[in-house]
């Protein structure tokens, strides 16, 4: 595949896992770039997500190639005040789905654009046919990404360079993320509040937004095609069920009879339906609570393992370090928002 007509790309800072910027009470600067036929739900998502609000550290500018007005797609046009400009100051910079990105490549402006910003440290998201975007660049070649299931195959053909995997809500591939259909852009969202923020803010904006918390990105797309029929979510009130039990001890058996299924039937259906094994999830969920508690309250290290139902400090230890790479207290160090007033919308 030809690369990008600009020159060769040069090294780039990768973002640790916690940026300081967060925890040391600094505003994060937040840029959605509409393209021409961008479609609605892609603008208004990171947006809305992101919005400038005392629960959120973030600012939002919406902007375009040019400022000005913008056609958008299903009959929606947007007026932006700020030009690729906004990109220059940009910690997280958005590329929302817009129609036809088959038929034309993106302006070579905005291309620079995005290279710019990533070789500045800015990490690149995009939400559905964003990706195509994102791909121009060169920075998903040998990476994995995803985007709308309508589209994938055109992703895969223009980008061969890319691994495009249609079978997933999102893929973070550090300083570049994608995702799948309009609303995996939310799953897409919380999750980077969560990598960012921490897990207070993002169950905080999921409530706001009267969403899933939390889905994995490799829950899979819904894709019509001649396959078995789709469970989507058939074992959600299980899932529901076992978030209230994660302090007891849980196993397949106790799970599937919850489900009034089989040990069998449940193991492999929940990881087509979740992305996940089941104890695998199980174990994320007690991982995600023990982030809770440990942002929120003052609890010890040990009464927090045992409240989650993993038994023991080492234990959490051991998952923390397998999971988010770091320790129970150094996380705790980061988040902690004990002591502080609640958050508010």
């Amino acid at each position: 595949m030809p690369k990008p007509w600009f020159g060769p790309r040069r090294a780039v800072r990768q973002r640790p896992v916690f940026p300081c910027s967060l925890y040391a009470g600094l505003m994060r600067r937040v840029a959605v770039v509409v393209l021409e036929g961008a479609k609605p739900l892609d603008v208004g998502i990171p947006a809305q997500v992101f919005t400038a609000r005392a629960s959120m550290p973030y600012t939002v500018d919406v902007c375009g190639v040019h400022p000005g007005l913008i056609t958008g797609g299903d009959g929606l046009s947007y007026h932006v005040e700020h030009g690729l400009e906004a990109l220059e100051t940009a910690d997280l910079v958005f590329v929302p789905g817009y129609r036809e990105p088959d038929r034309e490549r993106p302006p070579q402006a905005l291309t620079r654009a995005l290279l710019t910003a990533h070789e500045r440290g800015a990490r690149l998201a995009a939400i559905s046919t964003g990706a195509f975007a994102l791909a121009e660049t060169g920075l998903l070649d040998g990476r994995r990404a995803t985007t709308h299931w309508h589209y994938s195959q055109a992703l895969a053909e223009r980008y061969p360079e890319v691994h495009v995997d249609e079978r997933v809500l999102f893929v973070d591939e550090g300083s570049v993320l994608t995702s799948a259909g309009a609303a995996s852009g939310i799953d897409l969202c919380l999750h980077i509040l969560r990598k960012e923020a921490g897990m207070a803010v993002a169950n905080h904006a999921a409530r706001r937004l009267v969403a899933a918390p939390y889905r994995s990105g490799g829950q899979a797309q819904f894709v019509p095609q001649g396959v078995p029929e789709s469970h989507g979510e058939r074992f959600t009130v299980t899932r529901d069920w076992a978030l209230l039990h994660l302090g007891e001890p849980l196993g397949i058996a106790q799970l599937a009879a919850h489900a009034r299924v089989s040990s069998r039937t449940f193991s492999r259906r929940f990881r087509d339906e979740t992305g996940y094994a089941p104890m695998q999830w199980i174990m994320r969920a007690r991982v995600d609570r023990a982030r809770e508690l440990l942002e929120e309250t003052d609890l010890g290290i040990d009464e927090i393992a045992s409240t989650v139902g993993l038994g023991t400090a080492t234990n959490l230890r051991r998952y923390f370090r397998r999971v988010l790479g770091t320790t129970p207290s150094d996380y705790r160090k980061t988040f902690s928002r004990a002591g502080e007033s609640p958050v508010v919308a």
